[in-house]
Parts: C-alpha cells; sequence; structure tokens
C-alpha cells in the first residue's frame, strides 16, 4: 500500500529522529507568545494608537520590532513583490485636479518622468507571472518637488486592517516554511487558516478569487492606491481621496487553464507581453482618478469608514475623476540596475498630498524605508540612479555604506555659521512640505473602531456586481484553492465565512468539495456596483493585442498583408504562424513567420485566425492550438477554404465568436477587430454552461 497522504506541514513524529542540540535550541519554547527578549503579548493583532482612530504611535516596540524583523528575513530580493517587471515612461497631468492639491505635477499641462514596477506578492524572483495572486502598480514620479511614490495594487482592498498583522498574512501566505512548498499561490492550508480565522480578509479574497487575480496583461489591469489619503490644495483646503489607474486598454484577464499553461510554457508570460508591446510601438497607458470626498471630522462617507482599508467607495456613490494619463513606452536598459534595485516609499510624498491614519498605512510608512537598508545595503539606496530625484537634494545626510557622493563643507548640521549657514530650511511658499495640524488624542490602545467590525458585506457587494460567467470563475478558484487544503476543520470555518456572503456562493463551493453549507445571514440590502464587473459594454481599443494568423506555403498572402495593415494601424501585432519558419513568398508577396506550431501555445493570442489557401493543413499542435483558443473563449476567424482547417480540428464554425469570410474585406476585418475589443467571447462560455 502506498504510504498515508501527509499534509504539507505536519508535526515531526515522536519517533523522528532530532539532535538533541535541535531540541535545546527551538525556535518555539513556552506556551506564549512574547518579543525577541521573551517579553510576554497580550495581543498581536492590534498597533498601539491614540486611540481606536488616531494614529500609531512610535513607541510600540512591539510593532517595530515585528515589522523590522520581517523586512530583513530574505537577503536579497524582496519579502513580498520579488517579482517583477518595469517600464520607463511619462504622467502628463489634465489640471483639474489643481482644485484639490497642489502638488505641483497634477497641474494643468505638467509632463512628468516616471519608472513603473508590476510584480506579484507572494513568490520568488524565479516564479511564474500567471500566478492567482495579488498585483503590485507602484508608481514613480520623478516630480519638480521630489520624488512621489504611489505603491498601489491592482485590487483596492488589502486582507487585513492593520499593519502590524502584515508578517503574519504574508507568513501564511508563503511556501511552508518546512518543504518550501507550494511556490508562489495560496491553495494550502496555512493561508485559508489565517483568512478564515481573519474574516476582515474576506472581501478581498474575493477579488483575489475573481479573474482580478490572474490578469491577461500588464496594459489590461486597474491599479489602486488602496488606501484613503489627505489631499491639500493651495489655499489650504483639505479632501480625502481614493487613487485609481484606469487601463485605456479596458480591464481584461486570462482563464483559470491559460494561467496555469502560461506558468509552465512561458513563465514570463507578462513581462514579456509589456517588453513586447512597448518594443512593437504599443505603449502601456492608463488614467490616473481621483475619488474626491470631503474631509469630515470622522472621515466616514455614506456609512464607509475611510481609514478602512478592507473597504471601497463605490463608483456610483463617488465618481472617479480623471486627472491625467500615464504612457509607458520605454523598457528598462538593465534590469537589475533599474527594475531590481528600485525602492519605493509610500513616505515619498510632495507637498498637497498626504497621509491619514489608516493603521495600515501607518506601518508601511515605517516599513518600506526600513527593508532597503537590508537590500540595497545602506541608507544611501537614494543615490541609485533608479531612485535619484530629478530635483535638487541637500540633505545634510553623510557617510555610510555605498556613500557615492563627495560632500563638500564642514557643518553637516542646522543651524549653522561655518558653511555660510547653508543648507537653509524653506518656508511653505517657497515649496517646504508641511504638515496640516491635525489634533491626535486618545487612550494608548490595541483596539479597532467599531466601524472596522463589518467584514462581509462589501464581499457580498463584490459578488452581486459580477456577471454570471465571473460568479462561475470566482465559485471555481474558491474550490480548487480550498481542494488543495488537508484540514477540513479550515474548509469549513471558510465556508463559514461564504456563508456571510452569499448562500449561492457557499453552496457551490460547498458542494465541490463535499461538505455541507452552513447557514448564513448574508447583507440584502446591497445596490450592485457596474464598475466592479470586467464584462465591457462594447468594445475597446486593441493596442497590444496579438493576433495569430495561420498560413502555409499555398496561403494568400495579399490577404494577410490586408489585414496586418488594419490591426496594425489599431497598434495591434501581428504573427504569422506556419509548419515552418522563415519567409513565405508567393509572386511579388512575402509575410516573415513569426511562430512555427513547435514554438507557439494557444496562451500567445488573443484571436486565432486561419488564412485562405490552408485547405489540407493538419498539425496535431495547431488542432491542440486551435481547440484551446476555442475552448478560451477568444475569437476565432478564417476566410476562404481556412474555414476547413477550423472544421478539421473540430471547432464549431457556427459558435458564437467564430468569424468567416471568403476574402480579406473590410466587414471581416471589422468585425474580427470589434471582437477582440470585446477581449472574449463569453456567449460560447454561457452556451456550455446552459446546455
Amino acid at each position: 500500500m502506498p504510504p498515508k497522504r501527509r499534509g504539507q506541514q505536519a508535526e515531526p513524529t515522536a519517533t523522528e529522529p532530532r539532535p538533541a542540540a535541535v531540541r535545546e535550541n527551538s525556535g518555539q519554547r513556552g506556551k506564549f507568545l512574547t518579543t525577541a527578549q521573551g517579553v510576554r503579548l497580550p495581543d498581536t493583532d492590534h498597533s498601539l494608537k491614540a486611540g481606536p482612530r488616531g494614529p500609531s504611535l512610535m513607541e510600540d516596540f512591539h510593532l517595530r520590532e515585528k515589522i523590522t524583523h520581517f523586512d530583513h528575513e530574505r537577503i536579497p530580493e524582496r519579502v513580498v513583490h520579488a517579482r517583477g517587471a518595469a517600464a520607463h515612461g511619462t504622467f502628463r497631468a489634465y489640471g483639474n485636479a489643481s482644485s484639490v492639491t497642489k502638488a505641483g505635477f497634477l497641474q494643468k499641462g505638467r509632463e512628468t518622468q516616471v519608472f513603473v514596477r508590476f510584480s506579484t506578492v507572494l513568490g520568488s524572483r524565479g516564479s511564474a507571472d500567471t500566478v492567482r495572486d495579488v498585483r503590485g502598480f507602484a508608481v514613480k514620479f520623478y516630480t519638480d518637488e521630489g520624488n512621489f511614490d504611489l505603491v498601489g495594487n491592482n485590487m483596492p482592498v488589502f486582507f487585513i486592517q492593520d499593519g502590524i498583522k502584515f508578517p503574519d498574512v504574508i507568513h501564511a501566505g508563503k511556501p511552508h516554511p518546512d518543504v518550501e512548498i507550494p511556490q508562489a499561490q495560496t491553495a494550502h492550508d496555512t493561508f485559508w487558516d489565517f483568512v478564515s480565522l481573519h474574516t476582515e480578509a474576506t472581501h478581498h479574497v474575493m477579488w483575489a478569487m475573481s479573474d482580478r487575480g490572474i490578469p491577461r496583461s500588464y496594459r489590461t489591469m486597474e491599479g489602486f492606491g488602496v488606501h484613503t489619503f489627505r489631499l491639500v490644495d493651495a489655499e489650504g483646503g483639505t479632501s480625502l481621496v481614493k487613487f485609481h489607474w484606469k487601463p485605456v486598454a479596458g480591464v481584461h484577464s486570462l482563464v483559470w487553464e491559460e494561467a496555469q499553461i502560461a506558468a509552465g510554457a512561458d513563465p514570463d508570460f507578462h513581462r514579456r507581453d509589456m517588453a513586447d508591446g512597448i518594443e512593437a510601438g504599443a505603449p502601456l497607458e492608463y488614467e490616473l482618478g481621483l475619488q474626491v470626498l470631503p474631509d469630515s471630522d470622522d472621515e466616514m462617507f455614506e456609512g464607509i469608514d475611510l481609514l478602512d482599508p478592507t473597504k471601497i467607495i463605490p463608483e456610483e456613490l463617488a465618481e472617479v475623476q480623471l486627472v491625467g494619463k500615464l504612457t509607458l513606452d520605454r523598457n528598462p536598459t538593465n534590469y537589475f540596475a533599474e527594475t531590481e534595485q528600485v525602492a519605493f516609499h509610500t513616505g515619498n510624498l510632495v507637498p498637497g498630498i498626504e497621509v491619514t491614519d489608516d493603521p495600515l498605512m501607518q506601518a508601511r510608512l515605517f516599513s518600506y524605508l526600513d527593508t532597503q537598508l537590508t537590500r540595497l545595503g545602506g541608507p544611501n539606496f537614494t543615490q541609485l540612479p533608479i531612485n535619484c530625484p530629478h530635483a535638487a537634494v541637500n540633505d545634510n545626510l553623510r557617510d555610510g555604506m555605498h556613500q557615492t557622493l563627495v560632500h563638500h563643507g564642514k557643518a553637516p548640521y542646522l543651524p549653522n555659521s561655518v558653511d555660510d549657514a547653508l543648507p537653509t530650511t524653506a518656508t511653505e511658499a517657497e515649496g517646504a512640505y508641511v504638515h496640516r495640524p491635525v489634533e491626535v488624542a486618545g487612550p494608548k490602545v490595541r483596539a479597532n473602531p467599531a466601524s472596522f467590525d463589518d467584514h462581509f458585506s462589501q464581499a457580498t457587494l463584490f459578488w452581486k456586481s459580477l456577471s454570471g460567467i465571473e460568479k462561475v470563475h470566482v465559485i471555481e478558484a474558491f474550490t480548487f484553492e480550498l481542494g488543495k487544503c488537508f484540514s477540513q476543520t479550515i474548509q469549513e470555518r471558510m465556508l463559514g465565512s461564504l456563508a456571510q456572503v452569499d448562500a449561492e456562493l457557499c453552496a457551490a463551493v460547498a458542494d465541490g468539495l463535499g461538505l455541507p453549507a452552513p447557514d448564513g445571514t448574508p447583507a440584502e440590502d446591497v445596490t450592485p456596483s457596474a464598475a466592479l464587473s470586467q464584462i465591457p459594454p462594447g468594445p475597446g481599443p486593441i493596442a497590444g493585442r496579438i493576433i495569430g494568423v495561420v498560413a502555409a506555403s499555398g496561403a494568400d498572402l495579399a490577404g494577410i498583408g490586408k489585414l496586418r495593415r488594419t490591426v496594425e494601424a489599431k497598434g495591434a501585432i501581428l504573427r504569422v504562424l506556419a509548419p515552418v519558419g522563415g519567409t513565405l513568398k508567393r509572386g511579388r508577396g512575402q509575410q516573415p513567420v513569426s511562430r512555427t506550431f513547435l514554438t507557439a501555445r494557444s496562451i500567445e493570442f488573443d484571436a486565432v485566425v486561419i488564412a485562405g489557401g490552408t485547405a489540407g493543413l493538419h498539425d496535431i499542435k495547431l488542432t491542440v492550438l486551435l481547440q484551446e483558443a476555442f475552448r478560451h473563449c477568444k475569437v476565432i476567424g478564417a476566410w476562404g477554404d481556412g474555414a476547413q482547417v477550423l472544421t478539421d480540428a473540430g471547432i464549431d464554425t457556427g459558435a458564437p465568436g467564430v468569424v468567416l469570410a471568403d476574402e480579406v474585406a473590410k466587414p471581416f476585418s471589422t468585425e474580427l477587430v470589434d471582437a477582440v475589443g470585446m477581449h472574449r467571447v463569453w456567449e460560447r462560455a454561457e452556451r456550455v454552461m446552459n446546455s
């Protein structure tokens, strides 16, 4: 008989040989949680604050020790967001934000150079791009007033409400420490143990288990600042805001099978897509939007606590006002020097932008700066070219590891009478960053305000805002992830949380796990938000999309040329796919072969078209590619006798999203482009579901 299946993180058995030294020097001794100095702790879920809604206090030695140790756990790659890809670009402000902030880079017509790094959260540098995970969306603005870093994610909410728990949620999501598996995924016991015990994470995992967790491309995912920020205008007036990045290409995702295929066939799928697109002249474009909210004393809006990072403000309640456009059009010259060494920090602010007392944000203000000391070898990481401000710097900071500047003068202190009293401090009128005077008061407590207690209503809002096919994907994702857990107790506990979100969701997941569905009391007075669904109302841009055209030696090269001119005029990329490489030639026409049946997979193409003149073309690899593309609800096309290739491959040419024509003419090209602009042919999936 095979050995009994063992959990991925089981306790050592009593008979397991363990040296005496290991037993004596165990990392876990004693029953109670303590500091590194052995001081017992009453609470590790709440940072010490000035009142339940006040800022976190520097005297919180447990917070500082816990975060500091976490920041320095791994050398030299990032503890989180280790796998990333980046690009240079420009941000151009529209000018309408000047009514709410004096930040210079948001004034009308101002252009600012930027560097943007996208990343996964959990995986190591060697993991795959397409795993189900949160994506980092970090933007460094090299403004005239200093660097401003908007360090966000592709999801507007986070797992936890207080930054003191960040080490815990990442430890839970990372590979199990005894066997270092599974890599770059949350489908295991420790993650779902944490989530089911911290129900504040329920809203976030709804996003992560949706299609948002497996974006098609960096160019087709939204970005969010997550936290509520405070903006200050030229007269000193203040507003509270949420930052949004809206992709011009629309919001689209992979399907789960595609994500899995890509992780094996092309683990660099996202970074390759971005680099190739920029190289082909198809930049990544986003518009920056603001949800502007009144700066009330209670920092609430329509009953939603603006300091709770697990909550959103539905766009129907506060419109996202677009204030500028981000264009990424230049690839890095050197991955290590730029993408790997770039250092972001939520505390890199400019006049006109301030933080709030969000307890997750408060911990990030400490953590980001601290982690660079280990990762980049000392305090002078701002001198690295990718981190160096484009504004004049005279900081009176000296020496330290990797000091590359030669400082002059004798008095690196202020005030001084030796170095001509320089540098001098600036006034607010001279551009100094001056904090707004905000009253801070309250008892020192480790607690959350009562307004943080609602953990489920916004998860219900998210669920009810999805289309039918998106709901199916969420159910399948939860069933897959929880099905990978060994502990039935964890599965049952998580089903209890899902019962508080929606009965249909809970019942479907429970059925997939073979467990009974518990009862719950989900919120009923929830109004769906159209902005939360990824299904577009109509065709969008196709810039950066890839159209694969299957051709053979007798193919209609003139037709391929016509189609190429049409799609490339819209910023898309056409790649010829043939049995062998080289160049297809016929008369005066010729078309270069970009991929062969051996080197291509369906995941690479947003649409696959069979050229006329290819009847009789048979290859099992092509058949698999076409069947995958069809199953993944991608656009399929053919002209002339190319339709026979589809029939031979078992493709239903009468199915939705299969575009056929006798030749390449405007009606065919228009229908094809519009279909690609919808990203997927979901009607095809719905027809299968209904049957």
